[in-house]
């Protein structure tokens, strides 16, 4: 999950510049310019995610996330105009940053033992996510000449992540969270 969140939002930090700069003929101070209130959208609300997913569960913030996400990614994928598509990414990295509280808000409440461990596994999977989506993306863009497979694409991750999770979740609600999202308490266990 992290690996989407964070790895999406550390990979579009890394390649909104280019993009910026190759599909819109910004210059490069102009495009980190962009670059920059997109990425301040992922870093602010990554407090707000964790604490609506204090309030409402962390499983409900992630749904909405990934799907507001994959739609989004859907919807920069036709690169509409450069005053469409900075709002649309905006709020795309605001769905990524604010999806990263959310996972840490899940992390203690399944792994509460181990949870140094599994920190350092989840900002693990979510630097690699951070390494490959700028790999990919460009790649995509080398063989097409074109950034619309490479959104489409992310579009498809956030989406799957949603069915996954959409999945899991009902295991996790039968072992350690409870119907409303949060972790069972002792007596509920």
């Amino acid at each position: 999950m992290y690996g989407v969140t964070f790895g999406g939002f550390v990979g579009l930090t890394n390649y909104l510049t280019i993009f910026f700069n190759a599909q819109y003929g910004l210059s490069a101070v102009r495009a980190a310019d962009f670059t920059t209130i997109c990425v301040i959208a992922g870093s602010f609300f990554r407090p707000v995610g964790g604490y609506l997913s204090d309030k409402i569960g962390g499983i409900r913030m992630l749904i909405v996330l990934y799907a507001a996400a994959g739609l989004l990614f859907l919807t920069i994928s036709s690169l509409p105009p450069l005053a469409v598509v900075i709002p649309l990414l905006f709020l795309a990295m605001m769905s990524l940053g604010t999806g990263n509280g959310a996972v840490f808000q899940l992390i203690p409440q399944r792994f509460g033992a181990d949870i140094g461990l599994l920190t350092g596994i989840v900002g693990a999977a979510g630097g690699f996510g951070g390494y490959l989506l700028p790999l990919l993306l460009g790649s995509l863009y080398g063989k097409t000449g074109s950034y619309t497979p490479g959104f489409i694409t992310m579009a498809c991750i956030a989406l799957g992540a949603l069915v996954a999770l959409s999945i899991v979740q009902g295991v996790w609600k039968r072992t350690w969270l409870s119907q409303d999202g949060r972790a069972k308490l002792e007596a509920e266990a």
